[in-house]
């Protein structure tokens, strides 16, 4: 016959778990490493977001002075009463490098608006990811701060 003092102790003693500083502090910092490493990735993020936006600006700018650089010459050298066929062949070729330059623009409006597109929706992973982390490890935390 088994001792039913014994069957009855077993089944309601449940092991401790404790867990010393040196075990708390390890799941602390391998925490703290993965938030920072989120928040530099982040932060790494944020600045390539800034970074094509201030492209795009330049790319725009620049545009802007080829363009004015060819309307100038254009009004410079608009003599109606010269026929040159020459010479309106090349009012014509710079006219057409100022569309060229006019649709490289639009795409650059484009190009930079899906870069920055796809970098805040990374971006949005990522802080996701940052705030379940963090939430983790402030439960985790609390949980070996109140068993202590």
């Amino acid at each position: 016959m088994i001792n039913k003092e014994i069957l009855n102790k077993s089944q309601l003693e449940i092991p401790e778990i404790s867990l010393n500083s040196t075990e708390e502090s390890g799941f602390e910092e391998l925490g703290k490493e993965k938030i920072q490493a989120l928040k530099e990735a982040i932060s790494d993020i944020e600045s390539l977001i800034e970074e094509r936006q201030k492209l795009s600006i330049e790319i725009l700018t620049e545009g802007e002075a080829l363009k004015s650089g060819i309307n100038n010459f254009l009004l410079e050298n608009d003599n109606p009463e010269l026929t040159d066929h020459d010479a309106l062949m090349e009012k014509n070729n710079l006219r057409a490098k100022k569309i060229a330059i006019e649709e490289l623009q639009l795409n650059e409006k484009i190009d930079c608006w899906k870069d920055v597109a796809l970098l805040k929706k990374e971006l949005r992973i990522y802080e996701k990811e940052l705030k379940e982390k963090q939430s983790r490890v402030d439960a985790l935390s609390k949980l070996l701060r109140e068993s202590n």
